[in-house]
């Protein structure tokens, strides 16, 4: 009777021999056991540890030619391998055995089973001497990665952890901030202890302990009257830093933030504009002052950088840089959305609980709506598009200052007109040449100018022409590569 898990096996086993012979995460072919029983052991953990775990293959050439294996040979490895099931490896992990033939020869089979428990790790070292599969090839877990697998492993969430030891009622209103809880869901605020407890608990931020009650850490990260009253997130302060002129050679002002992100959201974003300068919009041919940057764009932009940060990784929270020409907003984590895709994909968080109280607070916009809003109000403020770079596993979103067209470099030009066809598109418009200069203030008589831009956009392949038969370029229509 053939196992269930074969055919899956025999599909990586093609995939990975043809048309040319690659590496792939699911399978690692070899022609027999030669390796040293460590080098094997973290083989079998990197499989344990991924994803619907994986395969080993033996009777398989570094050419990928299938030279087959005979039943001594396997009898040799399946027993090798059980050792190091049995004696290299913590926790235990379930393996499993089939010999096939595939073009008339007999291949050893060996699937080893995604583990329950992770990280499965080699034993007598501590729970980083992991491995996972990348890129083909076996590689050690990094501490934010098994830090990850734990939670997940453990059915445990960031928000779901505890952020405190046992505490009495009384502890809890002291140590969070309750009050803004209500003020900011605008209701009523309970005459009595007990019906602010029994709230809190209702929304998962604190939790019933058989002496008290524990703090998570979403009450903690969201309500905390002092956040350094909470040891593990003191790190997860917002930082804010001022510095003088483009660079960061000389700092003015830097302020660590001591509340929680709902607790001290407004006065991190007073705080803040209190140090912009302002501008001059026009507006229906009215002049009028206003701050540098728009503030709706300003508040979803560090909102998300609060919301969507990998608590896991290791460092600092988000910080927020101000210089005499930008804004730089980083927080720790790659976003698990394309930066080219903000726009327009669904949003995707790590920390939905934490998601849903900061937009049920109106910290931030409604699911899915921020970026464009983003975008949109950076056009209306006349500044160049917003920028969203991955560096060093951190996110940085960057607000511009004004700048005209002429001093706007290639790329501030192409991104601008590639997020304006996003902009265009989501809302089921189009972007044109007239629409181009809307954007960034050309005059009809210099609509060459606009044609330029679109030509860059186009050569970068950002943009593409909605109809490539049409052969008009003054009624040619273009949206974004990916639409």
């Amino acid at each position: 009777m053939k196992k269930h898990w074969e055919n899956r096996a025999l599909e990586f086993l093609k995939k990975s021999l043809e048309p040319l012979p690659q590496e792939l995460n699911e399978i690692d072919w070899k022609i027999d056991f030669s390796e040293k029983g460590d080098r094997m052991a973290r083989h079998l953990s990197a499989l344990a540890n991924y994803s619907e775990g994986g395969f080993l293959v033996f009777g398989i050439d570094d050419e990928g030619e299938k030279k087959g294996v005979d039943s001594k040979s396997c009898i040799e490895i399946v027993k090798k391998i059980g050792n190091i099931v049995r004696e290299g490896l913590e926790p235990p992990i379930v393996m499993d055995t089939s010999i096939l033939e595939v073009d008339k020869a007999n291949l050893l089979f060996v699937f080893i089973k995604e583990s329950d428990t992770k990280p499965v790790h080699l034993r007598g070292n501590s729970i980083y001497e992991a491995y996972t599969r990348s890129a083909g090839q076996t590689r050690k877990l990094t501490k934010q990665e098994v830090a990850r697998i734990i939670s997940s492993s453990t059915g445990l969430t960031f928000e779901t952890k505890l952020a405190s030891s046992a505490m009495q009622k009384e502890e809890i209103v002291a140590k969070l901030d309750f009050s803004i809880y209500f003020d900011l869901l605008k209701k009523p605020l309970p005459s009595s202890t007990d019906a602010i407890i029994e709230t809190l608990l209702a929304d998962k931020l604190i939790k019933r302990a058989t002496d008290g009650f524990y703090v998570t850490n979403l009450g903690a990260i969201l309500l905390a009257k002092q956040i350094s009253d909470f040891e593990e997130l003191k790190r997860r302060a917002v930082r804010v830093i001022q510095y003088r002129g483009k660079d960061r050679l000389e700092r003015t002002k830097e302020i660590t933030g001591q509340k929680g992100y709902a607790s001290g959201f407004v006065s991190l974003i007073n705080y803040i504009s209190a140090l912009l300068p302002t501008n001059e919009l026009i507006k229906e041919s009215l002049r009028r002052e206003t701050k540098l940057y728009p503030s709706l764009s300003l508040r979803e932009l560090i909102a998300n950088a609060l919301i969507h940060q990998d608590f896991e990784t290791v460092g600092s929270g988000p910080v927020i840089e101000i210089f005499e020409d930008r804004i730089e907003i980083r927080n720790p984590g790659k976003p698990l959305v394309k930066t080219e895709r903000f726009l327009d994909y669904p949003p995707r968080s790590r920390n939905e609980h934490l998601a849903s109280m900061m937009r049920r607070f109106g910290v931030c916009e409604e699911l899915g709506t921020g970026i464009d809003k983003i975008v949109s109000q950076c056009e209306m403020y006349q500044l160049p598009a917003p920028n969203f770079v991955v560096e060093d596993d951190h996110l940085i979103a960057t607000l511009y200052a004004p700048r005209v067209l002429t001093k706007m470099n290639k790329a501030d030009r192409i991104r601008a007109c590639y997020l304006h066809a996003c902009l265009k598109h989501v809302s089921s418009e189009v972007m044109t040449n007239a629409s181009v200069r809307t954007r960034f203030k050309i005059s009809k008589a210099n609509y060459p100018l606009a044609s330029k831009i679109i030509a860059e956009a186009l050569e970068a392949k950002v943009i593409k022409q909605r109809d490539p038969s049409n052969k008009s370029r003054k009624h040619a229509q273009y949206v974004p590569v990916w639409a």
